[in-house]
């Protein structure tokens, strides 16, 4: 165990940051678990809505595809990656993974429309707003994400 000592100051033992600190920069309780649940929820509906479109092959998901540059062949597949990803992300026990994965989905979404041409806040930074939902989302209803990456504010 390491103590800190500074002159005129008592003897304490240092003491990591825990999810339960009062001074952390993220409210407590009730509230903050139903702010995580919703965002969470939006980012989870809107990303099931998208793969379930891409399972289905709907017509509007095909053109935009494969205006994007991808083959109407590989639309399917993603659609599986994508779902995937979400239920990963949608069950509390591997909801860290699920917002890794689904990071990586988002990434690719952002290359591609990097790579078109598309206008940068309306279309390319888009899966950045989706990742922010996600990892808000996780962070305000999983402690253990807290735990890891505390936000604090200044003592």
């Amino acid at each position: 165990m390491e103590v800190n000592v500074e002159k005129g100051k008592s003897i304490e033992p240092a003491r990591a940051p825990r999810a339960t600190d009062t001074r952390t920069a993220v409210g407590s309780g009730k509230g903050r678990l139903w702010a995580g649940r919703i965002m969470s929820g939006l980012a989870i509906l809107f990303l099931a809505f998208d793969a379930v479109g891409k399972l289905l092959r709907l017509a509007p998901v095909i053109e935009g595809s494969t205006q994007l540059g991808y083959p109407a062949s590989v639309v399917f597949g993603l659609g599986v990656v994508l779902l995937v990803c979400v239920v990963t992300y949608a069950i509390r026990r591997t909801s860290i993974l699920g917002a890794i994965l689904l990071t990586g989905y988002l990434g690719g979404a952002i290359a591609t429309h990097v790579r078109v041409g598309n206008p940068l806040f309306s279309h390319a930074l888009f899966p950045i707003y989706v990742a922010l939902l996600i990892w808000g989302g996780l962070y305000l209803r999983d402690a253990r994400l807290r735990a890891i990456i505390p936000l604090r504010v200044r003592d």
